[in-house]
């Protein structure tokens, strides 16, 4: 009988398939690298098991920290196991092989990386089948992709397997990815040693297609820090007094207009209305509103204030980051341990914060589940935040949220249906991250009600202006999700005054500060900064390349960030 091998990237992944197929497909019997059933064959990978090289005749032994064999271009390229799991290629090579295996199904981590992980194993596979007689190994491939690893999930991928055609684009895209950082790897890697080395000793250094543009956006930042002048300038407060009580206000220039996109750290960018450039010029209009009477005009007007859309990685890692100081990599190791090992959240390597528009099914199916199931800790009070949404009917089909055109490859970081147990801390601190975030998304905006107070002086010859602004917090909407997380601690609530009311200044304050150099990059906002990189770019037609993607993807620019720590080019502090 003939049989599909079915591939995965991870051993643990190939056990989760076998364990959602066996109510399908029967009994599978357990062997030393693989499990068999009537219908299927199913192993894994170990991730990477081959590795693209030069062919030999091309590959430089000796003088190769030489500009005379720059550049390295073969015409193409030869496949190397990896040593280290030898073992279990050739354990898939020969499964690959077998007479009654008659169809191949790719069910590596859906992706380009897990897509180029299979096809270079049955290439290799291929390669050591090609004889002059027959070409090729003659069996079909299909794909399987998953969105998330629950048994249900794994099942509706069997039935939706995607044909190799679809496929195709996307392990053309991955090959070449492979291959282009393969040659900016080594041709850079070599001159930049060759140059570095030229005056005697060796001084390696490392060149990478991702990792040396993210190393310059860094170099440019310190560049700036460095370059720094400090600037002088004060600012003016008063206290004033009216008949509710007292207020602050800070002091501006009404007439003061912004330069048009002014250069980060540039004289021009430190240009603000509240800021006075000379002790003198401060300090005289301290002292000429300092017990003047003033009169006060306000506008409040409503805001609303949306829910953040839902998590894609790079959020998620940054956000994370932000909040409990995990380092990107740390974040995508325990995304994927709640994807892969518990199995609550969706695949976490997506660079999409909406979800697919026939999605509205199974998001009130995941309420029903956060609000029935007795969850963990301090998990347990989002069951009624789910259980409102639910009741008030706030799922509902919404572009905001549900949108196709606004997904790729994969959709934003949920839940699933399977309810978490046993999760460590810090597993339960990004869970209840991914949570709070698929809650809110679906709750009204905030309302609050936003007052700008303008208090002015008259005093002989001129007239000051001071700000004050609050904001009141009316409605809480979907921030009732987060409890005080969400609320704006800096917003004030100010006491009542008139229309026109007369205030007294009481106080009159001038604080002497200094500009400030651009802040160093924190990981969160380096991965800001990858995922924009275009902005950075002056090219008109560069930029238009890289605003889409950025550099490197959501699941390779926290390796990008380890690998600059590693080779010493930055370091981290804090």
């Amino acid at each position: 009988m003939s049989k599909a091998l079915v591939i995965a990237e991870k051993p643990s992944v190939a056990q989760d398939i076998v364990r959602a197929l066996t109510p399908v497909d029967g009994k599978f019997d357990k062997h030393d690298d693989y499990f068999e059933s009537e219908h299927y064959v199913v192993s894994s990978a170990v991730g990477h098991l081959v590795e693209i090289k030069a062919p030999d005749e091309f590959d430089v032994k000796r003088g190769k920290w030489s500009f005379a064999n720059l550049p390295v271009i073969p015409p193409h390229f030869d496949l190397n196991p990896i040593d280290k799991s030898k073992g279990r290629l050739n354990a898939l090579v020969k499964l690959i092989k077998r007479k009654d295996v008659t169809s191949l199904i790719n069910a590596c981590d859906a992706g380009r990386e897990g897509e180029l992980i299979f096809r270079l194993i049955v290439q290799y596979a291929q390669d050591s089948t090609v004889t002059t007689k027959a070409k090729g190994l003659g069996k079909g491939v299909q794909r399987l992709w998953m969105q998330s690893m629950t048994p249900q999930a794994i099942r509706d991928g069997f039935d939706k397997l995607r044909t190799d055609e679809q496929m195709q684009p996307l392990a053309n895209a991955a090959r070449c990815r492979s291959e282009a950082d393969w040659l900016v790897g080594i041709n850079g890697t070599r001159a930049m040693t060759a140059f570095n080395s030229r005056d005697g000793g060796f001084f390696l250094t490392t060149v990478g297609r991702v990792q040396t543009p993210t190393l310059s956006i860094v170099v440019e930042r310190e560049e700036k820090i460095r370059k720094h002048v400090y600037r002088d300038y004060w600012e003016i407060r008063a206290s004033f007094g009216a008949s509710q009580g007292a207020y602050e206000g800070k002091w501006f220039d009404p007439e003061f207009k912004k330069a048009k996109n002014p250069v980060e750290g540039s004289a021009d960018a430190e240009l603000k209305a509240d800021r006075v450039w000379s002790a003198a010029e401060a300090d005289a209009i301290a002292k000429a509103v300092d017990g003047q009477p003033g009169t006060v005009t306000e506008e409040a007007k409503p805001s609303n204030q949306s829910s953040p859309l839902l998590y894609d990685l790079t959020t998620l890692q940054r956000e994370a980051n932000s909040r409990f100081g995990f380092s990107a990599k740390t974040t995508l190791g325990l995304a994927q341990a709640l994807y892969e090992k518990h199995k609550v959240l969706t695949y976490p390597r997506t660079d999409s914060r909406a979800l697919p528009e026939d999605y509205v099914g199974v998001v009130k199916q995941t309420m029903e589940m956060i609000a029935s199931e007795d969850m963990p800790g301090p998990l347990r009070e989002l069951a009624q935040h789910a259980g409102k949404a639910l009741k008030e009917g706030y799922v509902k089909p919404n572009k905001r949220v549900f949108d196709n055109s606004k997904i790729s490859d994969h959709f934003a970081i949920i839940p699933t249906l399977q309810a978490p147990k046993s999760l460590t801390d810090i597993e339960a601190k990004l869970y209840d991250m991914v949570v709070k975030r698929f809650l809110a998304v679906f709750f009204p905006p905030a309302e609050f009600m936003v007052t700008t107070r303008i208090t002015k002086v008259a005093v002989p010859g001129a007239e000051h202006c001071f700000q004050t602004n609050g904001k009141v917090l009316v409605k809480p909407g979907w921030m009732a999700v987060y409890g005080k997380e969400a609320q704006d601690e800096d917003a004030a609530t100010l006491v009542a005054v008139q229309p026109s009311e007369a205030v007294s200044t009481d106080d009159v304050a001038v604080n002497a500060l200094k500009t400030k150099p651009p802040a160093r990059y924190s990981e969160a906002t380096l991965l800001s900064a990858m995922e924009g990189a275009g902005k950075l770019i002056d090219d008109e037609e560069l930029k238009a390349a890289m605003t889409e993607k950025g550099l490197g993807t959501p699941a390779t620019r926290a390796a990008i960030i380890e690998g600059l720590i590693t080779e010493k080019y930055i370091i981290r502090e804090g």
